[in-house]
């Protein structure tokens, strides 16, 4: 049997090895990864299918516990998130040349850009945003 595995390995050679980014440090759900982060190693291409490379990953967020040694894909960052659940927001409300500020509260968590509800402190009102910036959010009027 081990005669067998051998010739297969002649055959088919060792496998390619590229240089991969990997984490150089365990990264926490929810912590922003930089270029600082991370490090090259020579992984098998297999193994390097579907890694971010270090400008992709940059500025990020992880969604999960990162170990020391990972090679990140999509599925392991998401998106800043700028308003999080239940933390206290800016409501701008747009209405032409009307802009009115109010306090309010997040019903989720978004990334800028991204659809958000959030309750307006002073009227306990559920309104429909967009993530303008960080604890900010953006709601236009007809």
């Amino acid at each position: 049997m081990l005669g067998l595995l051998s010739l297969a390995l002649l055959a088919f050679g060792t496998p390619e090895e590229v240089p991969v980014a990997v984490l150089g440090h365990a990264v926490q759900k929810g912590d922003r990864i930089d270029a600082g982060d991370f490090s090259v190693e020579q992984r098998p291409a297999a193994a390097a299918r579907g890694a971010l490379t270090v400008d992709q990953a940059s500025g990020m967020e992880a969604t999960r516990n990162l170990p020391a040694g990972t090679v990140v894909r999509q599925s392991d960052l998401m998106r800043p998130q700028m308003v999080r659940r239940g933390e206290p927001v800016t409501i701008r409300i747009i209405s032409g040349p009307l802009i009115i500020t109010a306090s309010g509260r997040a019903l989720g968590g978004g990334s800028q850009g991204e659809a958000v509800r959030v309750v307006a402190s002073a009227t306990n009102r559920t309104l429909d945003g967009i993530v303008e910036a960080s604890g900010t959010v953006r709601i236009v009027t007809p």
